[in-house]
C-alpha cells in the first residue's frame, strides 16, 4: 500500500523568503527521498507550489504569512522554514506510516 505525504508551499513571485523556503524544502525533500528510497518504498512525497497572486482563496487566507508550508493540508511552518523541523516531521510521518 502506498502512503502519500503531501507537501504544499504557498508563496508568490518576487518574495525572497519564498525563494529561501523553496531551497530548504527542495534540499530536505531530496535528502528524505534519498534516505527512504530503499527502506520505505511505500511512501511517496508529492510536492506542489502555489502562487497567491493567481489564487484568490489562498491570497485571502495566507497573504500575511507567506511563505507557508503545509504538510498533508495542515500548516507546518510559515515565514522561515526550519530544515531540521521539516526533516523531523517527515521522518515522523515515515515511521508512522511504516
Amino acid at each position: 500500500m502506498l502512503n502519500t505525504i503531501q507537501i504544499d508551499l504557498i508563496g508568490k513571485a518576487g518574495c525572497h523568503l519564498c525563494d529561501d523556503a523553496r531551497m530548504v524544502v527542495n534540499a530536505v525533500l531530496g535528502e528524505f527521498q534519498s534516505i527512504h528510497r530503499g527502506v520505505a518504498r511505500h511512501i511517496a512525497v508529492q510536492y506542489k507550489e502555489h502562487d497567491i497572486l493567481v489564487d484568490e482563496e489562498l491570497a485571502a487566507k495566507y497573504s500575511e504569512e507567506i511563505p507557508v508550508l503545509l504538510i498533508n493540508g495542515k500548516v507546518h511552518n510559515y515565514w522561515r522554514i526550519d530544515p531540521d523541523r521539516l526533516r523531523g516531521a517527515l521522518d515522523d510521518l515515515a515511521q508512522h506510516e511504516s
